[in-house]
């Protein structure tokens, strides 16, 4: 069957370089909005999927028109930029929820902010542990032998000094509370924990007590918050999630954004939940990419003698 002549000036041009710098153009315009505001809305809209699409057929069409014509780089590039547009469309069919969780609660509700309302998440989401690590902190240890002052000390927390025939070593402080952990060795053989709270291990009569006397601010080096989700009868699932490390699931990840204190000092943290399922093909489509770019080089400088 003659394909008309009307439609294959069209689909010459569909297939042309001026078709895809005008869908270029179109598709920059358009983001600019997404670019300098927090929404993202537009990045799904039909009108920016529908130009993807075509900016996609345009590269299918002009790969086909020139198959014979193209160097293998080239080609692959092709290949990798039409992954990564499948990606980018089937990305618009996942979402980013949000939900707030008290350490040691539940939740099985989270906000879309394409639905903008709450949604069932399908499962049972627990906080079990919100953890901070900081970095070595200058303190002073006051040492008491009874009600009496006996020294003072000052180190970072992980070091450790002496006192008489014992090793002490400064574990961590603890926030907010301000409570000092130690533990104590007699000739390398730990003797048992205390902290400036009270509680301790520490055999009966042992003659020293410890206090917390200053620090310096202390800097944050890692957040990171320990989740279990479970569903239905399902064993539960474990793991963690930090800003850029979230914890995946059911082809979900779950990212902690925020850690906060509300009114009466309850800790909680920030959990976005996305789906994005155009992300292996987001991700694939750049190594295509890439991969022909090292090809397209190599070929440019060594001559098109390794591709005959």
């Amino acid at each position: 069957m003659a394909i008309p002549e009307g439609m294959k000036k069209k689909i010459s041009w569909l297939a042309s370089t001026e078709c895809a710098v005008v869908l270029f153009l179109a598709i920059a315009i358009l983001a600019i909005p997404g670019t300098f505001t927090e929404s993202r809305a537009i990045y799904s809209s039909p009108l920016f999927m529908s130009l993807l699409g075509c900016f996609g057929l345009n590269l299918v069409l002009c790969t086909v028109k020139r198959l014979k014509t193209l160097s293998k780089p080239v080609l692959i590039m092709h290949c990798g930029v039409i992954l990564t547009l499948a990606g980018c469309i089937a990305t618009s069919f996942g979402y980013v929820a949000t939900v707030n969780v008290y350490e040691g609660s539940m939740v099985d509700q989270v906000y879309r902010w394409d639905k903008k309302q709450d949604v069932p998440l399908g499962a049972e989401l627990v906080v079990k542990k919100v953890n901070r690590e900081y970095y070595p902190i200058p303190v002073k240890v006051g040492v008491l032998r009874g009600d009496a002052k006996d020294g003072l000390f000052v180190l970072k927390t992980g070091g450790s000094f002496d006192l008489k025939n014992y090793r002490v070593k400064v574990e961590a402080l603890e926030f907010p509370a301000e409570n000092l952990k130690l533990s104590v060795f007699d000739q390398g053989r730990l003797m048992g924990t205390c902290d400036t709270a009270g509680a301790s291990t520490l055999p009966p009569g042992f003659p020293y007590g410890f206090k917390l006397v200053a620090y310096q601010n202390p800097s944050l080096k890692r957040l990171w918050v320990d989740l279990a989700l479970a569903r239905d009868s399902e064993k539960p699932v474990e793991g963690t999630s930090e800003v850029n490390s979230p914890f995946q699931w059911n082809g979900l990840y779950f990212y902690n954004t925020r850690i906060d204190r509300d009114a009466a000092g309850a800790v909680y943290a920030g959990i976005q939940i996305v789906r994005d399922p155009g992300r292996p093909y987001v991700f694939a489509g750049f190594a295509i990419m890439g991969l022909g770019a090292v090809l397209s080089f190599i070929r440019r400088f060594y001559g098109k003698v390794l591709w005959k």
